[in-house]
Protein backbone atom coordinates (compact mmCIF):
# COMPACT_ATOMS: atom_id res chain seq x y z
CA UNK A 1 0.00 0.00 0.00
CA UNK A 2 1.21 3.48 -0.78
CA UNK A 3 1.36 5.85 2.02
CA UNK A 4 1.33 9.47 1.64
CA UNK A 5 4.24 11.29 3.29
CA UNK A 6 4.08 12.67 6.19
CA UNK A 7 4.92 16.09 6.84
CA UNK A 8 7.50 17.73 9.33
CA UNK A 9 6.62 19.87 11.89
CA UNK A 10 2.56 18.26 11.93
CA UNK A 11 1.18 16.33 14.64
CA UNK A 12 -0.35 12.61 13.62
CA UNK A 13 -2.38 10.27 15.62
CA UNK A 14 -0.51 6.57 15.17
CA UNK A 15 -1.76 3.72 16.54
CA UNK A 16 -1.99 -0.30 15.27
CA UNK A 17 -3.00 -3.63 17.10
CA UNK A 18 -1.92 -7.27 16.98
CA UNK A 19 -2.17 -9.39 14.44
CA UNK A 20 -5.89 -10.88 14.45
CA UNK A 21 -6.08 -8.67 17.61
CA UNK A 22 -4.00 -10.71 19.59
CA UNK A 23 -2.45 -9.88 23.06
CA UNK A 24 1.35 -7.85 22.14
CA UNK A 25 2.17 -7.40 25.90
CA UNK A 26 1.78 -10.73 27.56
CA UNK A 27 2.88 -9.26 30.74
CA UNK A 28 5.00 -5.89 32.34
CA UNK A 29 8.11 -7.05 31.52
CA UNK A 30 6.98 -6.64 27.57
CA UNK A 31 5.34 -3.29 28.12
CA UNK A 32 8.67 -2.56 29.66
CA UNK A 33 10.83 -3.81 26.63
CA UNK A 34 8.30 -1.33 24.26
CA UNK A 35 8.40 1.86 26.44
CA UNK A 36 12.75 1.51 26.36
CA UNK A 37 12.04 0.83 22.59
CA UNK A 38 10.82 3.90 22.21
CA UNK A 39 13.26 6.06 23.54
CA UNK A 40 16.04 4.25 22.24
CA UNK A 41 14.66 3.97 18.70
CA UNK A 42 13.96 8.01 18.83
CA UNK A 43 16.91 8.91 16.85
CA UNK A 44 18.45 10.28 14.05
CA UNK A 45 21.44 8.01 14.82
CA UNK A 46 21.56 4.75 12.81
CA UNK A 47 21.01 1.51 15.06
CA UNK A 48 23.03 -1.00 14.03
CA UNK A 49 21.86 -3.87 15.94
CA UNK A 50 19.28 -4.35 18.59
CA UNK A 51 22.28 -5.01 21.42
CA UNK A 52 24.17 -1.96 20.42
CA UNK A 53 20.50 -0.30 20.70
CA UNK A 54 20.06 -1.19 23.97
CA UNK A 55 24.05 -0.36 25.36
CA UNK A 56 22.62 3.31 25.32
CA UNK A 57 21.10 4.22 28.80
CA UNK A 58 17.99 6.50 27.63
CA UNK A 59 18.62 9.06 30.99
CA UNK A 60 21.95 9.31 29.90
CA UNK A 61 22.33 9.63 26.48
CA UNK A 62 19.38 10.23 24.91
CA UNK A 63 18.72 13.94 25.72
CA UNK A 64 21.40 14.60 23.81
CA UNK A 65 20.48 12.88 20.66
CA UNK A 66 18.73 14.51 17.60
CA UNK A 67 15.25 12.96 17.86
CA UNK A 68 13.27 11.69 15.02
CA UNK A 69 10.13 12.34 16.63
CA UNK A 70 8.62 14.07 19.80
CA UNK A 71 6.47 11.82 21.34
CA UNK A 72 3.00 13.89 22.82
CA UNK A 73 1.15 10.96 24.11
CA UNK A 74 0.40 7.64 24.56
CA UNK A 75 -1.17 4.56 25.47
CA UNK A 76 0.07 1.11 25.54
CA UNK A 77 -3.10 -1.56 26.14
CA UNK A 78 -2.82 -6.07 25.81
CA UNK A 79 -2.98 -5.88 22.50
CA UNK A 80 -2.80 -2.42 20.84
CA UNK A 81 -1.41 0.98 20.95
CA UNK A 82 -1.92 5.20 20.41
CA UNK A 83 0.63 7.63 19.71
CA UNK A 84 0.31 11.13 19.58
CA UNK A 85 3.49 12.19 17.34
CA UNK A 86 5.18 15.06 15.87
CA UNK A 87 7.16 14.61 13.09
CA UNK A 88 10.76 16.20 13.99
CA UNK A 89 12.72 15.36 10.60
CA UNK A 90 11.44 14.50 6.81
CA UNK A 91 10.77 10.93 7.36
CA UNK A 92 10.85 10.95 11.04
CA UNK A 93 7.65 8.95 11.83
CA UNK A 94 8.05 6.32 9.10
CA UNK A 95 11.49 5.50 10.20
CA UNK A 96 11.11 6.06 14.26
CA UNK A 97 7.60 3.08 13.50
CA UNK A 98 9.80 0.76 11.28
CA UNK A 99 12.35 0.52 14.39
CA UNK A 100 9.76 0.09 16.73
CA UNK A 101 7.54 -2.50 15.50
CA UNK A 102 10.49 -4.27 13.84
CA UNK A 103 12.56 -4.22 17.04
CA UNK A 104 9.66 -5.19 19.14
CA UNK A 105 8.37 -7.75 17.20
CA UNK A 106 12.10 -9.50 16.49
CA UNK A 107 12.16 -9.38 20.75
CA UNK A 108 8.41 -11.16 21.10
CA UNK A 109 9.31 -13.62 18.37
CA UNK A 110 11.77 -14.74 19.76
CA UNK A 111 10.58 -15.04 23.14
CA UNK A 112 7.76 -17.21 21.94
CA UNK A 113 9.92 -18.73 19.40
CA UNK A 114 7.61 -17.79 16.62
CA UNK A 115 7.87 -16.18 12.99
CA UNK A 116 5.83 -13.65 11.49
CA UNK A 117 4.27 -10.68 11.86
CA UNK A 118 3.34 -9.25 15.16
CA UNK A 119 1.47 -6.25 14.20
CA UNK A 120 -1.46 -5.48 11.68
CA UNK A 121 0.63 -3.61 8.65
CA UNK A 122 3.57 -0.72 9.58
CA UNK A 123 0.72 1.22 11.55
CA UNK A 124 -2.12 3.39 10.80
CA UNK A 125 -2.09 7.14 10.92
CA UNK A 126 -4.40 9.92 11.10
CA UNK A 127 -3.33 14.09 10.60
CA UNK A 128 -4.10 16.32 13.47
CA UNK A 129 -4.36 19.59 11.89
CA UNK A 130 -6.51 21.79 14.21
CA UNK A 131 -5.90 22.47 18.30
CA UNK A 132 -9.84 21.61 19.58
CA UNK A 133 -9.11 18.02 17.69
CA UNK A 134 -5.34 17.59 19.55
CA UNK A 135 -6.83 18.70 22.87
CA UNK A 136 -9.76 16.11 22.52
CA UNK A 137 -7.21 13.32 21.34
CA UNK A 138 -4.42 13.62 23.98
CA UNK A 139 -7.50 12.44 26.27
CA UNK A 140 -8.44 10.00 23.69
CA UNK A 141 -5.38 8.84 23.95
CA UNK A 142 -3.70 9.50 28.00
CA UNK A 143 -7.42 7.84 29.16
CA UNK A 144 -7.36 5.13 26.26
CA UNK A 145 -7.26 2.33 29.31
CA UNK A 146 -10.75 3.74 30.47
CA UNK A 147 -11.89 4.13 27.23
CA UNK A 148 -11.70 0.67 26.41
CA UNK A 149 -12.78 0.33 30.20
CA UNK A 150 -9.84 -2.43 30.73
CA UNK A 151 -9.97 -3.45 34.75
CA UNK A 152 -8.78 -6.62 35.82
CA UNK A 153 -5.43 -8.75 35.61
CA UNK A 154 -5.04 -6.89 31.94
CA UNK A 155 -5.23 -3.80 33.36
CA UNK A 156 -1.43 -4.32 34.79
CA UNK A 157 0.49 -4.29 31.72
CA UNK A 158 -1.23 -1.07 30.56
CA UNK A 159 1.40 2.50 30.46
CA UNK A 160 0.11 5.59 29.44
CA UNK A 161 1.28 9.26 29.72
CA UNK A 162 -1.15 9.95 32.00
CA UNK A 163 0.71 9.97 35.01
CA UNK A 164 2.92 12.56 33.34
CA UNK A 165 0.28 14.85 32.82
CA UNK A 166 -1.72 14.90 35.76
CA UNK A 167 0.86 13.46 38.47
CA UNK A 168 4.14 15.29 36.92
CA UNK A 169 5.84 11.66 36.59
CA UNK A 170 9.15 11.32 35.02
CA UNK A 171 8.87 10.38 31.09
CA UNK A 172 9.97 11.55 28.01
CA UNK A 173 6.90 13.37 26.08
CA UNK A 174 6.48 16.72 25.00
CA UNK A 175 3.60 17.82 27.50
CA UNK A 176 3.81 21.90 27.08
CA UNK A 177 1.89 21.87 23.76
CA UNK A 178 -1.12 20.58 25.54
CA UNK A 179 -0.24 21.88 29.49
CA UNK A 180 0.24 25.35 28.69
CA UNK A 181 -3.46 25.83 27.66
CA UNK A 182 -5.06 25.92 30.67
CA UNK A 183 -4.44 27.93 33.62
CA UNK A 184 -3.87 25.66 36.51
CA UNK A 185 -2.05 22.29 37.61
CA UNK A 186 -5.52 20.46 37.80
CA UNK A 187 -7.12 21.86 34.86
CA UNK A 188 -5.81 19.88 32.13
CA UNK A 189 -7.14 16.89 34.25
CA UNK A 190 -10.45 18.16 34.46
CA UNK A 191 -10.38 18.72 31.22
CA UNK A 192 -10.04 14.92 30.38
CA UNK A 193 -11.63 13.80 32.79
CA UNK A 194 -14.49 15.71 31.63
CA UNK A 195 -14.08 14.50 28.03
CA UNK A 196 -14.36 11.03 29.79
CA UNK A 197 -18.32 10.23 29.17
CA UNK A 198 -18.14 11.58 25.71
CA UNK A 199 -15.22 9.37 24.39
CA UNK A 200 -17.36 6.07 26.18
CA UNK A 201 -20.36 7.00 24.54
CA UNK A 202 -18.71 7.40 20.85
CA UNK A 203 -16.81 4.14 21.65
CA UNK A 204 -20.39 2.30 22.28
CA UNK A 205 -21.96 3.84 19.20
CA UNK A 206 -18.74 2.87 16.90
CA UNK A 207 -19.18 -0.52 18.78
CA UNK A 208 -23.05 -0.92 17.64
CA UNK A 209 -22.43 0.24 14.20
CA UNK A 210 -20.09 -2.42 13.48
CA UNK A 211 -22.36 -4.98 14.97
CA UNK A 212 -24.94 -3.62 12.69
CA UNK A 213 -22.98 -3.78 9.89
CA UNK A 214 -21.68 -7.62 10.28
CA UNK A 215 -24.86 -8.34 10.68
CA UNK A 216 -26.65 -7.01 7.16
Amino acid sequence: MNREPLATGEHYHIYNRGVDKREIFPNEQYVDRFLLCMQVFNSIDPILSLRDAFEIRAEDNLPNRQKLVEVVAYCLNPNHYHFILEQLVDGGIAEFMKRLNGGYTWYFNKRHARNGALLQGAYKSSHVDENERLLELSAYVNLNDKVHQIGGETAVVVRSSWGEYVDKDVGFCKKSLILDQFNDDGGYKKFALEALPTLLERKKEEKELTTFLLEI
